[in-house]
């Protein structure tokens, strides 16, 4: 008997450099087609949510279906207020490390609607263990960008002391958990901090974030299985924004099936969500949150973006996918959405829109200038971080390193 020799399956982008682009792999489903059950719904009830696509706004900005649930003027307008804000933000550092003036960052571009619009459905005292494209989290509390910028520059009022990437915020007060470039580890985390709270009968719940590429990682399966064994109070959120540093997103399992499909495998309820809806992430978020707190247990929610812009200030995406590829995502930009959205509500006008866009670079230009008077350039920044490295290492000073610290005082 003649037997078939076997072939290994290596996952390929539709689409490189130089071709067009291609989504017909995302199976979208038109805004309001998915039902929106009881948020303590049983997993086997949800099956289908984390098959289809939850969206409210339609194409022709028009709110649709069960899911629209959060259609209040003032949340939206602050939503679009936040999200126009970061991308400001992020368009001014980005620009700031090509002069040189900070080592590294990280934009949100083209993802900002989802950490804001979560943001906002959560309490004060709830935890959030972000990866790297969550500024929502702190612009949505009004979090001082100024401060931010510090943490960016690595300056006197850096409150990290410069020992942390720039981009790679920790702000307790915020909520706003340490980010690590070790993503997977947010889920692991996050899921040990909620169970300590059903633990303790607190109130607080948490919020897990990573992108496609870290599901592939082991740590993303044990979230899972704590997750839902313990009946942890934690939304769980997957970022597929299509692509990790450089790799697509079937690499990570995302071709054959949906990764809301492997909460829903795991027992977990289980959403899959238009990312660059507001509404929809508005109201996917109210029902993740409502769940956890009522003793629901744990939401995986797929967020389905698109990054916009390079994975980082030392990425260079026009290597690995057309360069226009983010013209022709589907599911476009979420601040032109909820823009025409409020537009047609007879809330917001271009007119408007345009005077706002001016006010938010001025506000980040001047926070920028403010932050940059503090410390000086980023050689005088690193050199005062210097003489602190060895504070806040022990509790108590161990012999070699007051010898360390002596050594380096006399070397100056």
């Amino acid at each position: 008997m003649r037997q078939t020799p076997l072939r290994l399956q290596v996952p390929e982008p539709p689409a490189r450099p130089g071709s067009p682009s291609d989504f017909s792999y995302l199976h979208l489903q038109p805004a309001g087609a998915a039902p929106r059950p009881d948020p303590l719904a049983s997993v086997d009830e949800l099956l289908p949510l984390s098959q289809g696509l939850i969206r409210v706004l339609d194409d022709q900005g028009h709110a649709q279906g069960e899911w629209a649930t959060h259609t209040a003027v003032e949340p939206l307008l602050s939503g679009l207020k936040t999200m126009m804000l970061i991308r400001s933000f992020d368009a001014r550092m980005f620009h700031a490390q090509r002069q040189k003036k900070l080592t590294f960052y990280i934009q949100s571009y083209g993802e900002e609607a989802i950490s804001t619009a979560q943001t906002m459905m959560l309490d004060k005292g709830d935890m959030q263990f972000p990866s790297y494209r969550q500024l929502g989290i702190l612009l949505a509390q009004d979090m001082p960008i100024a401060d931010l910028m510090c943490q960016l520059y690595s300056n006197s009022c850096d409150p990290l002391k410069g020992r942390q990437l720039p981009a790679l915020y920790s702000f307790k007060d915020f909520g706003f958990y340490s980010i690590s470039g070790n993503l997977a580890t947010r889920f692991l985390i996050g899921v040990g901090w909620a169970m300590a709270s059903a633990i303790k009968g607190d109130t607080k719940i948490a919020a897990s974030w990573i992108g496609d590429g870290a599901t592939a990682e082991g740590d993303f399966q044990t979230a899972l299985t704590f997750a839902q064994v313990y009946n942890a109070p934690v939304i769980l959120n997957v970022v597929n924004n299509q692509w990790a540093i450089s790799t697509f997103q079937a690499i990570a399992g995302g071709a054959g099936n949906t990764f809301a499909a492997r909460g829903a495998g795991s027992g977990i309820a289980s959403l899959r969500v238009d990312g660059n809806d507001f509404l929809a992430c508005l109201s996917a978020s109210a029902w993740a949150a409502e769940r956890a707190r009522q003793n629901g247990g744990p939401t995986l929610i797929e967020w389905v973006t698109y990054r916009a812009g390079p994975h980082s200030s030392s990425d260079d995406p026009s290597k690995y996918r057309p360069t226009d590829e983010w013209q022709h995502f589907p599911l476009g930009c979420p601040i032109e959405r909820l823009k025409n959205y409020l537009i047609q509500q007879g809330q917001w006008s271009e007119s408007e829109h345009k005077d706002y866009q001016q006010q938010v670079d001025q506000q980040v230009l001047d926070a920028q200038k403010k932050a940059e008077s503090i410390g000086g350039s980023m050689e005088q920044a690193h050199r005062q971080h210097a003489q602190a490295m060895f504070d806040d290492v022990y509790f108590e000073k161990p012999w070699h390193l007051l010898q360390q610290e002596q050594q380096f005082k006399e070397a100056l």
